[in-house]
């Protein structure tokens, strides 16, 4: 029932602008006119195209598309803002040129590297560049349209004017494979970023010249807010860490001295002490990025305080002082504002709240009974009294209403968790589209990642990667791990491990690295073992080779320290790489060559890090302490090497090392009672039937999660009756190769047929999406995957 109000409030706004406003800026809504803003370029009718088809209403979509395409023209002689053009004609473009495929506009060959709303994006883009010319490289705030910078524009510009525009000119970088804009939009921001005052905090000005700020309040609201805003996106979008971390400081001042119980206030950036005690409407996203980082808590806590200011007025005014519960004079306004209602929807999202739903509600009744007029809706010039004023912003068809519907349109395809997608063909190859994972900008124009990467230079080297990778690969030569036979290599897995049978039991030894940072073990053996701390750590002995490297005595952290909350340092460590999945590592294993079995157990010590180091090839012995020998009897054997399951250790990069060395038992068994997993949960001897010294096949599973991806990797063991273990250590190369080689080697997932559709339900191995690929953001489970999404029917034009 909502979601239908919604739908007729916007044709009532939209239908009004195209009878009574068309072709100015904006709407009238009082005298149901017209009249220029931003730029006489139509503003409203490119602000509401992607707001049609997140509707449904594919038919005038398209009309006003093709509209567009014909009629636009952006060479006049005007002055424009900076921020808007690009936040509301930039990315509203962008986003309806990538949502052309699902609205059923015709698409030229290279679509979505190429098509026409893409190229009138790029032209007005390119007019908006010379303003970043500065010594600074912030942008002016003002540009004309056919001239350039105006002569005697001022150097003053808002911290939001200066750092708006990784979203938009990022996508623009990756669709058109220029990088120019993403390198001037990054420059900005950097800039920015280095002129943080001592506190670490920004003010709300600043002169681009020279980088002087010229005013001094900081806060999250009016002239600082989408600043944060596109940190945070701009790192999920892009795959920057940088940006993520950049925010994280941010928060940490702003906890200092910006909040105020759960309000946000403003201060002073040098001295830190509070300037303005006041919650402004513009703070209201600040609840939706708290829910894009995972702090659903603090989000909700906020967003009641600014429903209660709603719930006061029927609106929220522009400025409401907080200790005295009353609206800042001269500041009484409400225009349409989307950001109450844009959080509202991405905390429902994550929490199915019911009582988001009902603050929704409030917002549309409020809205459809105080600010409606005969052919549009109105800005509320004053929330004590509701009177109206004569302005209809174009963001109330941009990002009011369309937030009202997200939030009530539980199965629109907006919600889609990676279910579902399309794999078409282009220039570019084959790629997956419309999968879920969108990234609004700050004018709620949604931007779909999958179909930037599909554009990008990192497919086109990921894919000359993969052809030369096919052409050249194997495996176990690239990674070191080759033995001295090479008939070895002719023969597949299963037949060698058919081999291996005739002398005694066997299985694999996998090795699986996944992209969570944390290590988790299994044992493939009937009788699973499992270990806990207090139990006494096991230890081998091993031969003395001061040449191997290997860190000594390190301790194996929780498991759960790399699985933590911090959502910072998940996003510093993962790529944007597809899991493995169990028919994949299946092909992967049908093709690996596999080496000579010794008459002890060996295996190569496998270490999954982000930067490789250096370890010689030697072989180690290393042998168990016998269960009757005593600590004091182990100390004074200076001629055995004894290593224990707590000294598998993962170093603060992510790196696995297996330490080794002599080792105090009493005070392994104090680190190992901190432990909640084991490195090694068990090793079982299975003898064979008859002579004792014959050696023995034993087979043990593990599985290792390092910070980028999923594979296994088949290693062959065998162990002799006394315990005897033979590790050969050989990282030097493996650490890089492995990452590189296995990261890459299925990360374009492969369709059959141009433009498939598939579901979960109906997709072959080959097209499965992994629904937890960073690629695919979803705010209560994964923090980092971007606006919320669950695919299901659509609203159509019929409905």
């Amino acid at each position: 029932m909502y979601r239908q109000r919604v739908v007729k409030m916007f044709h009532h706004a939209y239908d009004g602008y195209i009878e009574y406003a068309y072709p100015y800026d904006e709407l009238r809504p009082l005298t149901c006119d017209g009249h220029d803003t931003w730029g006489s370029f139509s503003l409203t009718l490119i602000d509401a195209l992607d707001t049609l088809a997140v509707m449904g209403n594919y038919t005038e979509f398209r009309r006003v598309a093709q509209l567009l395409v014909d009629k636009a023209d952006f060479d006049i002689d005007i002055n424009a803002s900076v921020f808007e053009t690009n936040i509301r004609v930039v990315g509203g473009l962008l986003s309806a040129h990538l949502l052309s495929k699902r609205a059923g506009l015709q698409l030229e060959p290279g679509w979505p590297c190429s098509g026409p709303l893409l190229r009138l994006a790029e032209d007005v883009a390119r007019r908006l560049l010379p303003a970043f010319n500065t010594s600074t490289g912030m942008p002016y705030g003002t540009i004309n349209l056919r001239h350039g910078v105006p002569l005697g524009e001022t150097p003053i510009t808002c911290t939001a004017g200066v750092s708006t525009f990784i979203i938009e000119f990022g996508s623009l970088s990756k669709l058109t494979g220029d990088p120019t804009f993403e390198q001037a939009a990054m420059k900005a921001m950097n800039a920015l970023w280095n002129a943080r005052s001592t506190l670490g905090l920004v003010g709300n000005h600043i002169d681009v010249s020279t980088g002087q700020w010229t005013a001094l309040d900081s806060g999250i609201g009016a002239g600082v807010d989408s600043y944060f805003e596109y940190l945070v996106k701009g790192s999920i979008m892009l795959q920057k860490p940088e940006l993520i971390n950049m925010f994280y400081e941010y928060e940490k001042v702003i906890e200092k001295y910006i909040k105020q119980e759960d309000w946000y206030v403003w201060a002073h950036m040098g001295k830190g002490q509070v300037t303005l005690p006041v919650f402004q409407s513009l703070d209201a996203y600040w609840p939706g990025i708290q829910c894009l980082i995972g702090q659903i808590d603090k989000g909700m806590k906020t967003l009641h305080n600014y429903h209660q200011v709603w719930q006061q007025f029927g609106f929220t005014p522009e400025f409401y002082h907080i200790p005295k519960g009353e609206v800042v004079q001269n500041r009484e306004g409400y225009p349409l504002r989307p950001e109450l209602i844009e959080s509202t929807m991405y905390l429902y999202q994550a929490t199915k709240d019911p009582y988001l739903l009902q603050v929704g509600v409030d917002i549309l009744e409020a809205i459809d009974h105080s600010s409606k007029t005969k052919c549009g809706y109105a800005t509320v010039k004053n929330v004590i009294d509701h009177q109206l004023d004569n302005r209809m912003e174009s963001f109330f068809l941009a990002e009011t209403t369309k937030y009202l519907y997200l939030l009530f349109d539980h199965d629109n395809f907006i919600h889609n968790t990676g279910n579902h997608g399309d794999i078409i063909n282009t220039s570019s190859g084959e790629c997956v589209i419309d999968a879920g994972g969108y990234v609004f900008n700050t004018e709620a124009h949604p931007i779909d990642m999958a179909a930037l990467y599909c554009c990008s230079a990192k497919k086109h080297e990921d894919e000359l990667f993969m052809e030369d990778l096919g052409a050249n690969l194997n495996l176990l030569s690239l990674l070191g791990l080759v033995d001295d036979e090479p008939d070895l290599f002719r023969k597949s897995m299963p037949d060698h491990v058919s081999e291996m049978g005739s002398g005694g039991n066997t299985s694999a030894f996998n090795i699986s690295t996944s992209g969570r940072g944390d290590t988790e073990e299994h044992i493939s053996d009937k009788e699973q073992g499992t270990c806990s701390g207090k139990e006494k750590a096991t230890a081998v002995k091993q031969k003395h080779d001061s040449a191997t490297g290997i860190d000594q005595g390190a301790a194996m952290p929780k498991s759960e320290d790399y699985h933590s909350g911090a959502v910072h340092s998940d996003l510093d460590t993962h790529d944007d790489k597809p899991k493995l999945q169990d028919h994949e590592h299946k092909d992967l294993r049908a093709g690996v060559n596999t080496h000579k079995i010794t008459s002890d157990i060996q295996f190569r010590a496998v270490r999954n890090t982000l930067e490789p180091q250096k370890v010689s090839d030697r072989e180690r012995t290393v042998e168990r302490v016998p269960e009757n020998k005593s600590n004091k009897e182990i100390k004074e054997d200076s001629t055995r090497t004894y290593i224990t399951e707590s000294q598998t250790d993962i170093d603060g990069k992510g790196q696995h090392v297996i330490s080794a060395g002599k080792v105090d038992i009493s005070s392994t068994e104090k680190k190992t009672e901190s432990q909640d997993t084991c490195t090694l949960q068990k090793i079982e001897e299975i003898n064979n039937q008859g002579d004792g010294s014959k050696t023995q096949s034993t087979t043990k599973e593990t599985t290792s999660k390092n910070s980028d991806l999923e594979t296994k990797l088949i290693l062959k063991t065998t162990g002799s009756k006394d315990g005897e273990i033979k590790f050969q250590a050989d990282l030097e190369n493996l650490n890089a190769k492995l990452k590189d080689t296995v990261n890459n080697l299925l990360k374009t997932l492969r369709g059959s047929e141009n433009a498939k559709s598939f579901s979960s339900d109906d997709r072959s191995p080959e097209h499965a999406i992994n629904s937890n690929d960073p690629s695919v953001f979803t705010c209560p489970a994964q923090p980092f995957h971007a606006k919320m999404s669950v695919l299901g029917e659509f609203f159509s034009e019929d409905n």
